[in-house]
């Protein structure tokens, strides 16, 4: 080969080259293109997780009052009434640990004309004061709940209201249901993903919805927890929903 001929023979192979370089720069590219294109593509879902749960404290505040036409008198009932109340929750199974006693308090009553409109003469004080129950036996509250009837017949000023019952470890239940229904919601995003031919990958975001605690055998009650939380049952049901988004592949 002579020495003319031997800078177009290098120009060629270096054209040959750049050509090559940029088809494969172009599929390169491509490539990355329909990545970040794939990557884009996502899907959102919702997991649910469900649990049966027993309350295992119990909460119940009993009121006892005393009544009479002057304060001392008033007070001097309250205090012959209260140790009756103290002795119903000791027939009960109880002890004095498990109750505290609240301060005691008085209202005034006044008398009332002949259309029932109230005036400013004393008629006599009301006083009241709060006996709580805290107990871990919370079938025992239950039944006491049922027999402070009688105590109410026996002529014994008391107001009872419904015992609460509790679950002291909300939080571990509410992380237990939370894995739970996020592997739920993977489940869910598979099943969506293999009707369009794509795979599920990884996720992207994820945020619980609220948390339930409800009456096993269905109903609510108060909004406390970020969700319902009934407090009027033993067994209840705990709940957690997620909403979780994956990426998705073809």
């Amino acid at each position: 080969m002579s020495l003319s001929e031997r800078p177009a023979s290098g120009g060629l192979a270096l054209g040959v080259s750049i050509a090559v370089g940029l088809v494969l720069s172009a599929g390169i590219l491509s490539y990355a293109l329909d990545r970040v294109a794939g990557d884009k593509q996502s899907i959102t879902v919702k997991g649910l997780a469900e649990k049966t749960v027993q309350a295992d404290h119990a909460r119940w505040a009993v009121v006892v009052r005393g009544q009479a036409r002057t304060l001392p008198d008033a007070f001097a009932d309250l205090r012959a009434n209260q140790p009756k109340l103290l002795a119903f929750f000791k027939e009960q199974g109880f002890k004095d640990t498990q109750l505290s006693s609240g301060r005691q308090t008085y209202q005034v009553v006044y008398k009332r004309n002949e259309k029932e409109q109230q005036t400013a003469e004393v008629e006599g004080y009301v006083t009241e004061q709060t006996v709580l129950l805290s107990s871990n036996d919370v079938k025992s509250v239950e039944k006491a709940a049922g027999q402070i009837v009688m105590l109410q017949e026996s002529g014994l000023p008391v107001s009872v209201s419904d015992p609460e019952f509790l679950v002291s470890k909300l939080e571990e239940v509410k992380m237990s249901l939370i894995a739970s229904a996020t592997r739920n919601a993977r489940d869910r995003a598979t099943e969506f993903a293999k009707t369009g031919d794509a795979t599920v990958g990884a996720m992207k975001s994820a945020t619980q919805g609220s948390f339930y605690i409800l009456p096993a055998q269905g109903g609510g009650s108060d909004d406390d927890y970020g969700g319902a939380y009934d407090k009027s049952t033993i067994d209840k049901l705990a709940r957690v929903v997620v909403t979780v988004q994956y990426g998705i592949k073809q």
